[in-house]
């Protein structure tokens, strides 16, 4: 792809969406490509058994918070030996018609394989992503075939109270990338009582120019005015707001925080949300269960979106 021609895919991501920046766009593709690593790749499908393919046209509805979110599923329908027919976000085609276009070329016989298709009528099975509400739907809709339905979530952090300002600022490439839209992106943090948001703040300074994007800079004028409407009190960076809440999922520009007294303490609050948490960052994944600050946006192969392992759900459809 000449340099020409990366921009202009960029700039027909940006018209048809424009949270899709080209650095967002620039880090969803690094993300796909350190995926696409051959060794990584043979190790994850050395265990799964591909002996017995009975191919079955597995629909998928694709997600449009952040570009390219639905390349996983498309790989894992790919590699299961099925036939996947997509259902594109309406905010997310440009650049999944260059990625699927992108595979036909270095492989022609996926063509067979791959169909974008706008009604899912004709899937024998279904993994479809949306809200809570979308949920209920789709649960309604493909009650009748094999399918995994998947609802909001979110992801947190662990905050200890000893991290340097670098572990922070780390922290905060797991906030603002992709201006906090991913199910992998951290929407909440915990922290110990007494805890100084200051130094957060202040290594977080680096992160600025995201209030220059309109609809971040709207969102973020909104929430502030509801906030002070409303007598919440608030931390402000000048970009982004942090406020106490109990809810997980925050509105865009806001990180919701919750303090705890000790590690018991914490072990039970992080409990009561399981359900809802895609994934938790903690300084060089201290806490159990974590990854480290700044690689909630990197995740491996096998790293399965709601914890249901996809692939093992397309093999079973040809038994």
């Amino acid at each position: 792809m000449t340099p020409e021609e990366k921009q202009l895919l960029f700039d027909q991501a940006a018209n048809e969406n424009p949270w899709f920046t080209a650095d967002n766009v620039s880090q969803a593709l690094l993300s796909i490509s350190q995926l696409l690593n051959q060794q990584k790749l043979e190790e994850w499908a050395n265990h799964y058994s591909m002996d017995t393919v009975n191919p079955k046209r597995v629909g998928v509805v694709m997600a449009g918070n952040i570009p390219m979110v639905g390349f996983h599923d498309l790989l894992c329908v790919l590699i299961s030996g099925h036939h996947l027919m997509a259902k594109l976000s309406s905010g997310d085609t440009v650049l999944m018609k260059f990625l699927i276009q992108s595979l036909v070329d270095i492989h022609p016989s996926f063509a067979n394989y791959i169909s974008v298709a706008e009604r899912l009528n004709q899937a024998q099975a279904v993994i479809a992503t949306g809200s809570d509400n979308t949920s209920r739907y789709f649960e309604y809709y493909f009650r009748n075939i094999p399918h995994i339905i998947r609802k909001n979530r979110t992801s947190c952090a662990v905050i200890l109270g000893e991290e340097s300002r670098d572990e922070l600022l780390l922290l905060g490439k797991d906030v603002f990338s992709y201006f906090g839209l991913g199910c992998r992106n951290v929407s909440k943090v915990f922290v110990p009582d007494g805890f100084d948001f200051a130094l957060l703040i202040e290594s977080w300074h680096s992160f600025q120019p995201i209030i220059h994007h309109h609809k971040y800079a709207n969102n973020y004028d909104y929430q502030k005015s509801i906030l002070l409407i409303n007598q919440v009190p608030f931390f402000d960076s000048g970009f982004s707001l942090i406020t106490e809440n109990k809810n997980t999922v925050s509105p865009i520009s806001v990180m919701y925080y919750e303090t705890y007294a000790n590690q018991d303490e914490l072990n039970s609050k992080i409990q009561l949300y399981t359900e809802k948490i895609q994934c938790i960052v903690a300084a060089q994944g201290w806490f159990a269960k974590s990854i480290p600050f700044g690689n909630a946006q990197l995740p491996e192969v096998n790293d399965y979106a709601d914890g249901v392992d996809t692939m093992k759900f397309l093999q079973s459809l040809s038994k």
